[in-house]
């Protein structure tokens, strides 16, 4: 993308909508100048201009949750950004996925908001935690878990005892704990499928 393509607004500014890379999710709106887009393009951090404090803030730079861009595209206009980004964390300043509650809602973006949660575990281990116990005990019993689980959803579908949606959820949960302790993601077998399909 070319900087000098952009169609600034009477402020020198452009609204840049942010949107998870992973989950398609729109999680908030911001303006940059010139000074933060060049800012964000180098550090591959998100960095706004502040219109109430006139001055370049790093999204998270407090809170630690950062936005790591993984592209910035100019629409047809020219006068608006989409940036896709890989969050660190919630983006909401009030704790949430996305500051836009319809989208912390979406099917995909519970996904999202789950490898989040067992993030934070990990960082902040509490006694009450069933993923914290999970976590402890390490990737034996937590892949006897997913073995487990699957067996349940198995024989949920065989027996049509009702419980094929409840049993795939516990399969799913456990299934995401066990990707996130090997340090790997829902994304990385999102894109194997999406790298098998293109031979089938």
């Amino acid at each position: 993308m070319n900087i000098n393509n952009i169609k600034w607004n009477d402020k020198d500014l452009i609204p840049a909508i942010i949107q998870d890379a992973s989950s398609f999710n729109v999680l908030m709106l911001g303006y940059m100048n010139n000074e933060s887009l060049e800012k964000t393009i180098d550090t591959n951090e998100v960095t706004f201009f502040s219109r109430s404090k006139q001055r370049l803030w790093t999204k998270g730079e407090t809170s630690g949750n950062k936005l790591l861009v993984k592209s910035i595209e100019l629409d047809c206009d020219r006068d608006t950004l989409l940036i896709k980004v890989d969050p660190l964390g919630p983006t909401c300043h009030k704790g949430n996925y996305s500051c836009f509650a319809s989208e912390s809602k979406s099917a995909l973006a519970m996904i999202y908001i789950l490898e989040n949660l067992i993030d934070n575990r990990k960082k902040e281990i509490s006694e009450n935690s069933y993923i914290n116990s999970l976590l402890k005990k390490g990737v034996k019993e937590i892949s006897k878990k997913v073995t487990e689980e699957a067996g349940e959803t198995a024989i949920a579908a065989v027996t049509d005892d009702g419980r094929l949606i409840d049993e795939s959820a516990d399969l799913l949960f456990h299934l995401i704990v066990l990707l996130k302790s090997q340090e790997l993601s829902f994304d990385d077998v999102l894109k194997e499928l999406k790298k098998r399909s293109a031979n089938q």
